[in-house]
């Protein structure tokens, strides 16, 4: 499957020296106004994607309308960050089309993505293929998505499933540590993974501070989720900003 245009924007600024900042809206946690409130600020920052999703995830109409409205305020690509099947739509650019290889139901491996792959077609959004790792301490997702997680000190284990990802042609793999989790996956782990694997690194989940960004973006991440630090801050356009500073620091 060749890039679209989102992917192609992404390695561009990657490719720049750069990482990229993926600031995650969940329309789980706000209504619809606070959602695009959040993801103009995070826009307005320095975020270089706008995501919408989480570990559930709404449906229906109300992610239409969600991301209908965010795609009329922002000016970056807005990004699904889909908790199953339904968590699809067609005002999104593009959407992650992920496999949970950890997972001890098949149905978060192939069984959701067969599912899923008529539904992204007819929606005419681009899809990016990418392997999802659950680690400790995993959250929600990691009950959800029936996950054997990863232990913060598993490098041997995320290198292999990395490599497995990038050998089926996944051209992302995302280092999930769970929204709302104490803290992101180690640097080390994305060290190793970056030694020995050609995908791009995605850090999600427990991200808290510039600081750490900054860590995960020296040890070899391409992207980085921010969501809860974000949405949570008494000033999320500047919080933003102190992120996008970090994470677009060349390396």
């Amino acid at each position: 499957m060749d890039k679209g245009r989102v992917e192609r924007y992404i390695d561009g600024i990657i490719s720049s020296g750069k990482g990229v900042l993926m600031g995650l809206v969940d329309p789980d946690k706000q209504n619809p106004k606070k959602g695009v409130t959040l993801a103009k600020h995070m826009c307005d920052g320095g975020a270089d994607i706008i995501m919408i999703g989480g570990s559930t995830g709404v449906e229906g109409k109300e992610l239409d309308d969600t991301a209908k409205m965010i795609k009329e305020q922002v000016t970056v690509p807005v990004h699904l960050f889909p908790g199953n099947v339904g968590n699809i739509t067609k005002y999104a650019d593009s959407t992650y089309f992920m496999s949970l290889l950890n997972s001890r139901n098949r149905y978060w491996i192939t069984g959701a993505q067969k599912l899923g792959a008529p539904v992204v077609q007819q929606c005419g959004i681009e899809a990016i293929p990418a392997g999802y790792l659950v680690f400790e301490p995993g959250q929600t997702v990691g009950r959800v998505g029936e996950a054997e997680l990863i232990p913060r000190n598993g490098e041997k284990e995320a290198v292999a499933y990395s490599l497995a990802a990038s050998y089926m042609g996944m051209r992302f793999v995302i280092l999930e540590s769970g929204s709302g989790a104490p803290e992101p996956v180690p640097a080390n782990i994305v060290s190793a993974i970056r030694k020995l694997c050609d995908v791009n690194i995605v850090v999600a989940g427990g991200v808290k501070t510039p600081e750490q960004a900054r860590e995960l973006i020296a040890a070899g991440a391409n992207c980085i989720h921010i969501g809860t630090a974000i949405e949570k801050s008494k000033d999320p356009l500047e919080t933003t900003k102190a992120f996008a500073k970090a994470i677009h620091e060349t390396k």
